[in-house]
């Protein structure tokens, strides 16, 4: 059964807009859960232009279901996650001012860096998945690395599933069984929505979890945010 895990990163993005605590993220991220989803994730920026650094700790005392920090492994981003010990971090090479994830990780050229800071998180008990595309080498290397998980980077198959479902979605089938045959775990995440998510999870049932958060969080706009994660949930059947 592959997880839903909920990006809120949306939620604090609203409530900042205005200052104040309207939305509440931490009663969102309850509400997802009480709603079906298995996993919550967030994302903190430098900036904490969405979720704050203050908002990783409220969460991580409150939600029971699994808990995903991502972002990229600054000292800063690394002293928060090794204090609050999620049960997983995704490691997205992300620059400080990036408006979204917009890549994979050249597993090969920051191989180093990447083995110390997975093993440093792994010391802590904590799960450890790399946000890679479909170069082949990229999952190898990961594997290599020492990661648990690889992520796969989803907008390309998004952007391309309207044209050519088949094509779109055959980098991402060759990826996974890749990275299955190296024992890793399986995410996929960016741009996933109810209108691609079925055929993804179609072809690679054996995903573990998939993350969602700016299309799921807009849906929920028209048709509530409980309906909109069952719609969602529907989808991985």
């Amino acid at each position: 059964m592959t997880k839903l895990s909920v990006n809120i990163n949306k939620v604090a993005t609203l409530r900042n807009a205005r200052g104040g605590n309207v939305p509440n993220v931490l009663q969102v991220a309850l509400d997802c859960e009480k709603f079906g989803a298995e996993g919550i994730t967030v994302h903190p920026r430098p900036d904490e232009r969405h979720i704050r650094y203050s908002d990783v700790w409220d969460l991580k005392s409150e939600i029971s279901t699994e808990f995903n920090i991502e972002g990229y492994p600054s000292p800063e981003f690394i002293k928060l996650v090794k204090a609050v010990k999620p049960h997983q971090v995704t490691l997205v090479p992300d620059p400080p001012d990036a408006i979204t994830s917009n890549s994979g990780w050249d597993t090969v050229n920051n191989q180093d860096f990447l083995k110390t800071v997975i093993a440093d998180f792994q010391s802590e008990g904590i799960r450890v998945s790399i946000f890679v595309d479909t170069n082949l080498k990229n999952v190898e290397y990961a594997a290599k690395a020492g990661a648990d998980r690889v992520e796969l980077y989803t907008e390309p198959y998004a952007t391309d599933y309207p044209s050519d479902r088949e094509s779109a979605v055959a980098p991402f089938v060759d990826a996974a069984v890749l990275a299955k045959e190296l024992g890793l775990g399986l995410n996929a995440g960016h741009d996933l929505s109810l209108e691609n998510l079925e055929y993804l999870h179609q072809m690679i049932p054996w995903l573990d979890e998939v993350s969602i958060g700016h299309a799921l969080i807009s849906d929920a706009l028209y048709y509530g945010l409980e309906s909109t994660i069952k719609q969602y949930k529907n989808q991985l059947i």
